[in-house]
């Protein structure tokens, strides 16, 4: 059994070398690797969120001291040096059982937490909507809260592989969408980085929370296992302008709010329908992600036609877009669901050789299921 990385001796890598080990005492001295202003936010909720369950990286303990002074330690393998991308979300891990979570802060005065908390207490299959460990109120600033959910990272990273990775992220993703308008809430930002996914069963030895392609100590590459049989599940982020409309009310809104700039009825002063908003953004992430990045996802075409009309009243509902593409999903092969992904851009003899790699793949699968 190998040795687990965290367990390993440091690789030289991680270190120094003598004529740059005073430069870097410099750079620290003069404060390069100081927390930045935002960071400084959760380095004041340290111990609050500690006495709750929750330990931050060691970064944001107020006693902290960089973990390389007086070594020959790079910083830039040191796991204290890293910054966070989005200061908005933390990551922090859970006491009780060591689970990975992410802490974000958010203002309570929007539909936001009143979302969340609806969706969170509905045990349902169908519900892709983030789960929520807790809501913790802001110790200094009564407006806004702190929502602890799983550590979840983007749907793409590790990118998709085969058509079954495509095939199982659009039943996901459609069944959650008319999981919530069924429920009257209309997400209002569907995109990309507002989905994503529970990739635990593909790093089993974990990653880095903002490094995600290194272990959780920085010092080595980690790669993904592959996403089929692993029941990789993908969940639907942040309700900031999300809106649940009462049974029986109009789901008419305005605003040219969300990621998604294609949407062509947007308006600061014509209403429109938020569902049918919904429905468009989504079509347009499956013909992003996929349609127009690889040849053997032909399948998916009707499906982002009727999604993406120009008419809003010519779209499908979620309900109706689900069964069509159920019906659709019916009528593939196990065998396409293995197949790889084939880029639109692969040069013809690169595309040979992928080809016949994974004819050889397919025939080793069937091989193992003759013998037993």
């Amino acid at each position: 059994m190998s040795t687990p990385p965290q367990q390993r001796r440091l690789p030289t890598h991680a270190f120094l070398r003598d004529d740059t080990v005073q430069r870097y005492n410099e750079l620290t001295r003069d404060g390069f690797y100081d927390l930045a202003p935002k960071e400084l936010f959760w380095q004041a909720r340290f111990r609050y969120l500690q006495d709750r369950g929750y330990l931050l990286r060691p970064r944001y303990s107020p006693k902290w001291q960089p973990s390389w002074t007086g070594t020959k330690r790079n910083p830039a393998f040191c796991e204290d040096s890293i910054r966070l991308l989005d200061y908005q979300v933390m990551d922090a891990t859970r006491l009780s059982d060591n689970e990975l979570v992410a802490i974000k802060s958010f203002p309570t005065g929007t539909q936001e937490l009143e979302i969340v908390q609806y969706f969170a207490a509905i045990e349902d299959k169908q519900n892709h909507c983030v789960p929520i460990r807790e809501i913790l109120p802001d110790p200094y600033d009564h407006e806004f809260a702190l929502m602890v959910m799983p550590f979840l990272r983007p749907c793409n990273n590790p990118e998709f592989s085969t058509v079954g990775d495509v095939i199982e992220f659009v039943d996901q993703t459609l069944e959650g969408l008319a999981f919530m308008h069924r429920h009257r809430v209309a997400h209002r930002d569907v995109a990309v980085a507002n989905i994503m996914m529970d990739a635990r069963k593909l790093f089993p030895i974990g990653y880095h929370p903002v490094r995600l392609d290194y272990t959780p100590d920085t010092l080595y590459p980690v790669t993904a296992l592959p996403r089929a049989g692993r029941d990789v599940r993908y969940f639907y982020i942040d309700f900031g302008l999300s809106v649940r409309f009462p049974q029986g009310s109009s789901t008419y809104v305005v605003g040219d709010v969300g990621r998604d700039a294609e949407v062509p009825e947007l308006s600061e002063t014509i209403p429109y329908d938020a569902f049918k908003v919904d429905i468009y953004s989504l079509g347009n992430l499956y013909s992003e992600l996929f349609e127009q990045e690889f040849k053997n996802v032909e399948f998916l075409s009707p499906l982002i036609e009727s999604m993406k009309q120009q008419r809003p009243d010519q779209r499908p509902t979620a309900d109706q877009a689900l069964r069509e593409w159920q019906k659709t999903r019916a009528t593939l092969s196990e065998s396409l669901s293995r197949w790889r992904l084939v880029p639109k851009e692969e040069p013809p003899i690169e595309r040979v050789v992928n080809d016949t790699v994974a004819v050889a793949w397919e025939g080793i699968y069937h091989l193992k299921k003759l013998v037993g």
